[in-house]
């Protein structure tokens, strides 16, 4: 990938995950360029389907696009930083991320935010602000 398309990447996110927004300074593991939809399934390394996304984030949601609301068990799409509009689909309360939408519990429950040691690890960047 041109650096400067990574650049790019970095400086839209302004150095923060996309999905959980952890900023890059507040971790030792390096964020990422997330393929949104991953090359795999024929996605494209356009600046329209790259997102940052931290070392956890990425991880978690590797080639998946879509996964199982936790509430409906039903089949949703993850969110797209590209083509979503965070706050439409999350909520903070306090350290944990709640999903207000169908697509944000889904993102949540397959990228795994709310993990223990995640939220523990939010909560210790809200007390030392």
């Amino acid at each position: 990938m041109a650096n400067l398309r990574r650049k790019q990447v970095w400086d839209r996110a302004n150095g923060q995950c996309e999905y959980c927004q952890l900023p890059q300074s507040a971790t030792v593991l390096p964020h990422e360029v997330d393929h949104i939809r991953s090359q795999k399934h024929h996605g494209t390394s356009a600046l329209s389907n790259l997102a940052l996304a931290c070392f956890y984030c990425n991880s978690f949601k590797g080639a998946n696009i879509a996964g199982y609301d936790p509430t409906t068990d039903q089949l949703h799409p993850l969110f797209d930083p590209r083509q979503h509009v965070w706050h439409e689909h999350f909520v903070w309360n306090g350290p944990e991320l709640i999903g207000q939408t169908p697509i944000g519990r889904t993102t949540i429950a397959v990228l795994r935010i709310n993990l223990p040691e995640r939220i523990e690890h939010r909560r210790r960047l809200l007390e030392a602000t």
